[in-house]
Order: structure tokens, then sequence, then C-alpha cells
């Protein structure tokens, strides 16, 4: 059975792993790059581009959009590229995140402390992911063009 859940997440500790879940609402996505922009804000004590508290990132680098549709293919990409730099996020109050492959031990604690969650999207399936998507907006940093952060509403988004 599949599980609902709409952003900002709040309740998470009903989770299970292995639970599939559906994500219906607004996510953010961030790599490599928009980490080290993101972590130098929350060092300098300037506010981030999206509301934090109860948000969900996509690790992904989606690929340019066809002409009407919102976004091109959207696989997720390897997590563990962000671990150096996640703790900073789980306590400015982000709760979920979304991409593939394992976690360090210090963002697994992190996410048990903080009462955060990981949801392990299929890769290869990027095509599929995509028809979830229903809007994007860059919002932050398009100088690094895929892997700017987006702001993505969501139906069903299979995790």
């Amino acid at each position: 059975m599949t599980r609902v859940v709409t952003t900002p997440l709040t309740n998470v500790e009903s989770l299970r792993a292995g639970d599939e879940v559906a994500i219906n609402g607004v996510i953010y996505t961030a790599r490599d790059a928009a980490h080290q922009r993101l972590i130098k804000l929350i060092a300098e004590g300037k506010p981030l581009p999206f509301e934090p508290k109860g948000a969900i990132i996509y690790y992904v680098g989606p690929s340019p959009a066809k002409p009407g549709d919102p976004i091109g293919s959207a696989g997720p990409t390897t997590s563990m590229r962000m671990d150096s730099l996640t703790v900073p996020l789980l306590r400015e109050g982000v709760k979920g995140m979304i991409g593939k492959g394992g976690r360090s031990r210090e963002v697994i604690e992190a996410m048990q402390e903080l009462g955060a969650v990981y949801f392990a999207a299929v890769g290869g399936a990027a095509a599929l992911i995509a028809q979830s998507i229903k809007e994007v907006e860059a919002i932050a940093y398009p100088d690094l063009g895929a892997e700017a952060v987006h702001r993505m509403v969501v139906e069903n988004f299979p995790a």
C-alpha cells in the first residue's frame, strides 16, 4: 500500500523503512554546488532561498524540458555526495531528502535525532519520475544551470 505524504512534512515518525510513498506538494532541488552555497548562507546567519521547516530536498540535476513540459528527465543523483553538507540543513528544519544510494552514519544519526527521513528514489526511472513533476521554477543560483535550486510542485511523486 502506498502512503501519501504532503509537504511541508510534519509527522515523519509514522513512516517506516520500506514504505512506498507518494509525495504531494512542493519539493526543492539541490546538488553539490547548491549545497555548498546553502551551507555558506547558514554559516553567515542569512536566510535560505526557501523555507526549510518541513522541506524536502531532491538530489537531482534535471535535463531541459521539451516544449510544453515542465521538466525533462529528472532522475536522482547519489545522495552520499551531499552527506558532508546535509546535517546543517537538517538542523535548519529540512525533514526529507530524496536521492539514491546509502547515507553516512553521521547523516543517519542526525536524521534519527532530528526526526527526518530519507526517501530512496529509483535510479533509471527519470522519465517516470518526471511525470509526477507539474511545475518547476529556479529560485536560487541560476548560474548553476541544472544544478540551481528549483521549486517543484509534485503530484504522487514516487519515493
